[in-house]
Protein backbone atom coordinates (compact mmCIF):
# COMPACT_ATOMS: atom_id res chain seq x y z
CA UNK A 1 0.00 0.00 0.00
CA UNK A 2 2.97 2.26 0.54
CA UNK A 3 4.09 1.29 -2.96
CA UNK A 4 0.61 2.66 -4.08
CA UNK A 5 0.45 5.80 -1.79
CA UNK A 6 3.63 6.98 -2.01
CA UNK A 7 3.48 7.39 -5.73
CA UNK A 8 0.76 9.05 -5.86
CA UNK A 9 1.97 11.26 -2.89
CA UNK A 10 5.07 11.81 -4.60
CA UNK A 11 2.95 13.52 -7.85
CA UNK A 12 0.23 15.11 -6.48
CA UNK A 13 1.80 18.15 -4.43
CA UNK A 14 3.37 19.46 -7.76
CA UNK A 15 -0.08 18.25 -9.99
CA UNK A 16 -1.99 20.27 -7.44
CA UNK A 17 -0.21 23.43 -8.09
CA UNK A 18 0.85 23.13 -12.05
CA UNK A 19 -2.14 21.48 -13.14
CA UNK A 20 -5.26 22.54 -11.03
CA UNK A 21 -3.80 25.85 -9.92
CA UNK A 22 -3.51 25.50 -6.14
CA UNK A 23 -1.83 27.90 -3.99
CA UNK A 24 0.59 26.69 -1.18
CA UNK A 25 -1.49 27.42 1.42
CA UNK A 26 -4.35 24.97 -0.26
CA UNK A 27 -1.97 21.98 -0.39
CA UNK A 28 -1.30 22.43 3.38
CA UNK A 29 -5.18 22.53 3.65
CA UNK A 30 -5.84 19.32 1.76
CA UNK A 31 -2.24 17.67 3.06
CA UNK A 32 -3.47 18.81 6.94
CA UNK A 33 -6.98 17.53 6.67
CA UNK A 34 -5.94 14.39 5.26
CA UNK A 35 -3.13 13.36 7.27
CA UNK A 36 -4.51 14.39 10.53
CA UNK A 37 -8.29 12.60 9.67
CA UNK A 38 -6.00 9.65 9.78
CA UNK A 39 -4.81 10.38 12.81
CA UNK A 40 -8.12 11.04 14.29
CA UNK A 41 -9.76 8.23 12.70
CA UNK A 42 -7.19 6.02 14.90
CA UNK A 43 -8.62 6.77 17.61
CA UNK A 44 -11.96 5.26 17.20
CA UNK A 45 -10.37 1.96 15.30
CA UNK A 46 -7.95 1.28 18.08
CA UNK A 47 -11.00 1.52 20.95
CA UNK A 48 -12.94 -0.53 18.55
CA UNK A 49 -10.57 -3.16 18.13
CA UNK A 50 -9.66 -3.58 21.93
CA UNK A 51 -13.67 -4.10 22.28
CA UNK A 52 -13.66 -6.68 19.32
CA UNK A 53 -10.44 -8.53 20.34
CA UNK A 54 -10.19 -8.48 16.89
CA UNK A 55 -7.13 -6.39 15.14
CA UNK A 56 -7.40 -7.68 11.22
CA UNK A 57 -10.98 -7.61 10.71
CA UNK A 58 -10.49 -3.69 10.81
CA UNK A 59 -7.11 -3.43 9.55
CA UNK A 60 -8.37 -5.56 6.07
CA UNK A 61 -11.16 -2.88 6.48
CA UNK A 62 -8.89 -0.03 6.20
CA UNK A 63 -6.48 -1.17 3.55
CA UNK A 64 -9.27 -1.50 1.52
CA UNK A 65 -10.91 1.41 1.58
CA UNK A 66 -7.84 3.15 0.80
CA UNK A 67 -7.40 0.47 -1.98
CA UNK A 68 -10.68 1.68 -3.95
CA UNK A 69 -9.84 5.76 -3.65
CA UNK A 70 -6.60 5.16 -5.83
CA UNK A 71 -8.77 4.86 -8.96
CA UNK A 72 -9.96 8.69 -8.45
CA UNK A 73 -6.54 10.28 -8.26
CA UNK A 74 -5.98 9.86 -11.91
CA UNK A 75 -9.42 11.17 -12.87
CA UNK A 76 -9.64 14.37 -10.56
CA UNK A 77 -10.61 17.40 -12.35
CA UNK A 78 -10.58 20.20 -9.33
CA UNK A 79 -8.83 20.47 -5.81
CA UNK A 80 -11.71 19.24 -4.67
CA UNK A 81 -11.81 15.90 -6.11
CA UNK A 82 -8.32 15.18 -5.13
CA UNK A 83 -9.43 16.39 -1.70
CA UNK A 84 -12.22 13.97 -1.40
CA UNK A 85 -10.21 11.29 -2.46
CA UNK A 86 -7.20 12.19 -0.37
CA UNK A 87 -10.03 12.09 2.69
CA UNK A 88 -11.36 8.87 2.31
CA UNK A 89 -7.99 7.31 1.72
CA UNK A 90 -6.85 8.50 4.83
CA UNK A 91 -9.86 7.38 6.58
CA UNK A 92 -8.71 3.83 5.39
CA UNK A 93 -5.31 4.62 6.86
CA UNK A 94 -6.85 5.72 10.16
CA UNK A 95 -9.00 2.81 10.23
CA UNK A 96 -6.10 0.31 9.55
CA UNK A 97 -3.71 2.00 11.65
CA UNK A 98 -3.71 2.07 15.41
CA UNK A 99 -5.13 -2.06 15.13
CA UNK A 100 -2.44 -2.66 12.85
CA UNK A 101 0.35 -1.35 15.30
CA UNK A 102 -1.47 -3.14 18.15
CA UNK A 103 -1.08 -6.46 16.30
CA UNK A 104 2.53 -6.25 15.73
CA UNK A 105 2.97 -5.29 19.13
CA UNK A 106 1.19 -8.43 20.31
CA UNK A 107 2.62 -10.91 18.62
CA UNK A 108 6.17 -9.58 18.69
CA UNK A 109 7.72 -10.84 22.44
CA UNK A 110 8.20 -8.30 24.69
CA UNK A 111 11.91 -8.37 24.35
CA UNK A 112 12.07 -7.47 20.51
CA UNK A 113 9.46 -5.40 20.55
CA UNK A 114 11.82 -2.50 19.09
CA UNK A 115 13.41 -4.69 16.56
CA UNK A 116 10.07 -5.97 15.38
CA UNK A 117 8.33 -2.76 14.96
CA UNK A 118 11.44 -0.97 13.61
CA UNK A 119 11.74 -3.89 10.98
CA UNK A 120 7.84 -3.12 10.30
CA UNK A 121 8.73 0.51 9.81
CA UNK A 122 11.51 -0.27 7.65
CA UNK A 123 9.82 -2.56 5.23
CA UNK A 124 6.88 -0.23 5.30
CA UNK A 125 9.48 2.52 4.59
CA UNK A 126 10.63 0.46 1.35
CA UNK A 127 7.21 0.73 -0.54
CA UNK A 128 7.49 4.48 0.22
CA UNK A 129 10.66 5.05 -1.97
CA UNK A 130 9.42 2.04 -4.43
CA UNK A 131 6.40 4.16 -5.55
CA UNK A 132 8.21 7.45 -5.62
CA UNK A 133 10.79 5.15 -8.19
CA UNK A 134 7.47 4.14 -9.94
CA UNK A 135 5.94 7.76 -10.30
CA UNK A 136 9.76 8.84 -11.99
CA UNK A 137 9.96 5.56 -14.18
CA UNK A 138 6.39 6.21 -14.89
CA UNK A 139 6.73 10.17 -16.09
CA UNK A 140 9.57 9.13 -18.01
CA UNK A 141 8.03 6.29 -20.13
CA UNK A 142 4.46 8.12 -20.17
CA UNK A 143 6.57 11.54 -21.44
CA UNK A 144 5.61 13.60 -17.86
CA UNK A 145 1.69 12.36 -18.14
CA UNK A 146 0.89 13.00 -14.50
CA UNK A 147 -2.69 11.12 -14.97
CA UNK A 148 -1.30 8.50 -16.64
CA UNK A 149 1.17 7.62 -13.86
CA UNK A 150 -1.21 7.36 -11.20
CA UNK A 151 -3.25 4.76 -12.71
CA UNK A 152 -0.15 2.92 -12.09
CA UNK A 153 -0.86 3.26 -8.01
CA UNK A 154 -4.31 1.27 -8.62
CA UNK A 155 -2.40 -2.12 -8.77
CA UNK A 156 -0.18 -2.19 -5.34
CA UNK A 157 -3.30 -0.86 -3.62
CA UNK A 158 -5.23 -3.87 -4.63
CA UNK A 159 -2.18 -6.78 -4.35
CA UNK A 160 -1.61 -5.10 -0.94
CA UNK A 161 -5.32 -5.95 0.24
CA UNK A 162 -4.89 -9.95 -1.05
CA UNK A 163 -1.62 -10.20 0.99
CA UNK A 164 -3.38 -8.88 3.32
CA UNK A 165 -6.27 -11.23 3.85
CA UNK A 166 -4.23 -14.59 2.72
CA UNK A 167 -0.96 -13.95 4.78
CA UNK A 168 -1.73 -12.04 7.49
CA UNK A 169 -2.91 -14.13 11.07
CA UNK A 170 -4.59 -12.91 14.48
CA UNK A 171 -2.08 -13.70 17.10
CA UNK A 172 -3.59 -17.21 19.27
CA UNK A 173 -5.06 -14.58 21.79
CA UNK A 174 -7.25 -13.22 19.39
CA UNK A 175 -8.25 -15.76 16.81
CA UNK A 176 -11.67 -16.83 18.54
CA UNK A 177 -12.53 -13.23 18.80
CA UNK A 178 -13.18 -13.26 22.62
CA UNK A 179 -14.79 -10.06 22.95
CA UNK A 180 -13.24 -7.88 25.81
CA UNK A 181 -14.26 -5.85 28.37
CA UNK A 182 -15.80 -2.04 26.96
CA UNK A 183 -13.33 0.17 27.00
CA UNK A 184 -13.22 4.12 27.70
CA UNK A 185 -11.31 6.97 27.07
CA UNK A 186 -11.13 8.12 30.69
CA UNK A 187 -9.58 4.52 31.36
CA UNK A 188 -6.36 5.84 29.67
CA UNK A 189 -5.90 7.93 33.00
CA UNK A 190 -5.00 4.63 34.45
CA UNK A 191 -1.93 3.94 32.35
CA UNK A 192 0.41 6.60 34.17
CA UNK A 193 2.75 9.65 33.51
CA UNK A 194 4.96 7.84 31.00
CA UNK A 195 2.06 7.27 28.19
CA UNK A 196 1.17 10.74 28.73
CA UNK A 197 4.73 11.96 28.17
CA UNK A 198 4.86 9.71 25.04
CA UNK A 199 1.83 11.58 23.55
CA UNK A 200 2.95 15.05 24.24
CA UNK A 201 6.80 13.99 22.57
CA UNK A 202 4.41 12.73 19.54
CA UNK A 203 2.01 15.91 19.31
CA UNK A 204 4.91 18.64 19.98
CA UNK A 205 6.91 16.76 17.09
CA UNK A 206 3.57 16.65 14.56
CA UNK A 207 3.56 20.32 15.33
CA UNK A 208 7.17 20.74 14.28
CA UNK A 209 7.14 18.19 10.85
CA UNK A 210 4.69 19.26 8.21
CA UNK A 211 3.81 17.09 5.42
CA UNK A 212 6.72 15.83 3.37
CA UNK A 213 4.94 17.76 0.79
CA UNK A 214 6.40 20.82 1.07
CA UNK A 215 9.78 18.90 1.04
CA UNK A 216 8.65 18.04 -2.95
CA UNK A 217 7.41 21.77 -3.35
CA UNK A 218 11.06 22.87 -2.00
CA UNK A 219 12.69 20.61 -4.90
CA UNK A 220 10.43 22.16 -7.69
CA UNK A 221 11.03 25.62 -6.47
CA UNK A 222 15.19 24.88 -6.58
CA UNK A 223 14.02 23.66 -10.15
CA UNK A 224 14.31 19.88 -10.06
CA UNK A 225 12.04 19.38 -13.13
CA UNK A 226 9.12 17.22 -12.46
CA UNK A 227 10.15 13.93 -13.07
CA UNK A 228 12.86 14.25 -11.33
CA UNK A 229 10.62 15.81 -8.35
CA UNK A 230 9.58 12.42 -6.54
CA UNK A 231 13.73 11.54 -5.69
CA UNK A 232 13.01 13.52 -3.15
CA UNK A 233 11.02 10.90 -1.68
CA UNK A 234 13.10 8.16 -2.93
CA UNK A 235 16.16 9.06 -0.74
CA UNK A 236 13.95 10.24 2.35
CA UNK A 237 12.28 7.28 2.50
CA UNK A 238 16.01 5.21 1.26
CA UNK A 239 17.51 6.60 4.56
CA UNK A 240 14.27 6.26 6.49
CA UNK A 241 14.19 2.40 5.70
CA UNK A 242 17.26 1.70 6.14
CA UNK A 243 17.71 3.75 9.89
CA UNK A 244 14.73 2.43 11.07
CA UNK A 245 15.26 -1.44 11.81
CA UNK A 246 19.04 -1.19 13.57
CA UNK A 247 17.46 2.01 15.72
CA UNK A 248 14.96 -0.55 16.46
CA UNK A 249 17.08 -3.02 17.36
CA UNK A 250 19.42 -0.31 19.58
CA UNK A 251 16.00 0.90 21.30
CA UNK A 252 16.13 -2.60 23.20
CA UNK A 253 19.40 -2.26 24.39
CA UNK A 254 19.48 1.27 25.72
CA UNK A 255 17.42 3.84 26.26
CA UNK A 256 14.62 4.99 23.74
CA UNK A 257 14.70 8.63 24.77
CA UNK A 258 17.91 8.78 24.27
CA UNK A 259 17.35 7.38 20.43
CA UNK A 260 14.48 9.65 20.54
CA UNK A 261 16.31 12.87 21.18
CA UNK A 262 19.06 12.34 18.60
CA UNK A 263 16.25 11.97 16.15
CA UNK A 264 14.72 15.59 16.97
CA UNK A 265 18.41 17.04 16.61
CA UNK A 266 18.28 15.58 13.50
CA UNK A 267 15.26 17.35 12.40
CA UNK A 268 16.32 20.14 13.42
CA UNK A 269 19.75 19.79 11.30
CA UNK A 270 17.31 19.03 8.55
CA UNK A 271 15.32 22.09 8.75
CA UNK A 272 17.96 24.55 9.21
CA UNK A 273 19.38 23.16 5.68
CA UNK A 274 15.79 22.93 3.66
CA UNK A 275 15.48 26.41 4.75
CA UNK A 276 19.44 27.93 3.53
CA UNK A 277 19.58 25.39 0.61
CA UNK A 278 20.23 27.40 -2.82
CA UNK A 279 20.99 23.82 -4.84
CA UNK A 280 20.13 20.24 -5.44
CA UNK A 281 22.93 18.61 -3.49
CA UNK A 282 22.38 20.33 0.15
CA UNK A 283 18.57 19.68 -0.52
CA UNK A 284 19.12 16.01 -0.54
CA UNK A 285 21.36 16.39 2.63
CA UNK A 286 18.46 17.83 3.88
CA UNK A 287 16.15 15.46 2.75
CA UNK A 288 18.38 12.56 3.90
CA UNK A 289 18.85 14.19 7.62
CA UNK A 290 14.69 14.17 7.44
CA UNK A 291 14.72 10.64 6.46
CA UNK A 292 16.92 9.85 9.43
CA UNK A 293 15.29 11.68 12.09
CA UNK A 294 12.02 9.46 10.99
CA UNK A 295 13.77 6.55 11.46
CA UNK A 296 14.79 7.64 15.03
CA UNK A 297 11.55 8.96 15.90
CA UNK A 298 8.66 6.92 14.65
CA UNK A 299 9.54 3.49 15.96
CA UNK A 300 10.56 4.84 19.01
CA UNK A 301 7.05 6.21 19.78
CA UNK A 302 5.13 3.35 18.75
CA UNK A 303 7.24 1.14 20.98
CA UNK A 304 7.32 4.03 23.87
CA UNK A 305 3.49 3.28 23.62
CA UNK A 306 3.13 -0.41 23.71
CA UNK A 307 5.82 -0.18 27.00
CA UNK A 308 3.75 2.16 29.14
CA UNK A 309 0.17 0.92 28.22
CA UNK A 310 -1.43 -2.88 29.27
CA UNK A 311 -2.46 -4.97 26.52
CA UNK A 312 -6.21 -4.28 26.83
CA UNK A 313 -5.56 -0.69 26.45
CA UNK A 314 -3.43 -0.55 23.55
CA UNK A 315 -5.63 0.05 20.82
CA UNK A 316 -7.20 2.95 22.59
CA UNK A 317 -3.72 3.71 23.72
CA UNK A 318 -2.83 4.37 19.79
CA UNK A 319 -6.08 5.74 19.20
CA UNK A 320 -5.43 8.89 22.03
CA UNK A 321 -1.80 9.18 21.10
CA UNK A 322 -2.76 9.69 17.21
CA UNK A 323 -5.68 11.96 17.92
CA UNK A 324 -3.23 14.63 19.74
CA UNK A 325 -1.03 13.64 16.62
CA UNK A 326 -3.28 14.52 13.96
CA UNK A 327 -5.05 17.57 15.63
CA UNK A 328 -1.29 18.99 15.83
CA UNK A 329 -0.63 17.87 11.88
CA UNK A 330 -3.59 19.68 10.80
CA UNK A 331 -2.23 22.90 12.92
CA UNK A 332 1.14 22.40 11.16
CA UNK A 333 0.31 21.83 7.58
CA UNK A 334 -2.34 24.57 7.25
CA UNK A 335 0.22 27.03 9.18
CA UNK A 336 3.07 25.25 7.09
CA UNK A 337 1.33 26.44 3.30
CA UNK A 338 0.51 29.96 4.88
CA UNK A 339 3.72 31.14 5.93
CA UNK A 340 5.41 30.05 2.60
CA UNK A 341 2.82 31.76 0.90
CA UNK A 342 3.32 34.71 3.23
CA UNK A 343 6.92 34.91 3.61
CA UNK A 344 8.78 31.65 1.73
CA UNK A 345 10.34 28.47 2.44
CA UNK A 346 13.19 29.98 4.35
CA UNK A 347 11.15 31.39 7.04
CA UNK A 348 8.82 28.01 7.30
CA UNK A 349 11.50 25.37 8.00
CA UNK A 350 12.68 28.17 10.36
CA UNK A 351 9.76 28.05 12.18
CA UNK A 352 10.14 24.26 12.17
CA UNK A 353 13.37 24.68 13.31
CA UNK A 354 12.65 26.52 16.66
CA UNK A 355 9.58 24.30 17.52
CA UNK A 356 11.84 20.50 17.03
CA UNK A 357 14.17 22.04 19.37
CA UNK A 358 11.50 23.35 21.93
CA UNK A 359 10.63 19.46 22.14
CA UNK A 360 14.10 18.97 22.75
CA UNK A 361 13.51 20.52 25.96
CA UNK A 362 10.74 18.63 27.37
CA UNK A 363 11.65 17.00 30.03
CA UNK A 364 12.67 13.30 30.11
CA UNK A 365 11.71 9.91 32.24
Amino acid sequence: MDTSSELVHSLLPVFMVSALGASMTAVGVVEGIAESTALIVKVFSGAISDRLGKRKLLTVIGYGVAALTKPLFPIAGSVGVVFAARFVDRIGKGIRGAPRDALVSEIAPAEIRGAAIGLRQSLDTVGAFLGPTLAMLGMWWLANDVRSVLWIAVVPGILSVLVLVIGVHEPPSNKHGERRTVVRMRDLAQVGRGYWRVVAIGGMLSLARFRAAFLLLRAAELGVATMFVPLVMVVMNIVYSMGAYPAGMASDRMSRTTIMKIGIALLVAADVVLGLTAGIWTLMLGVSLWGLHLALTQGQLTAMIADTTPTELRGSAYGMFHLVSGVMLLVASVAAGMLWDGFGASVMFGVGAVLAATTLLMPGK
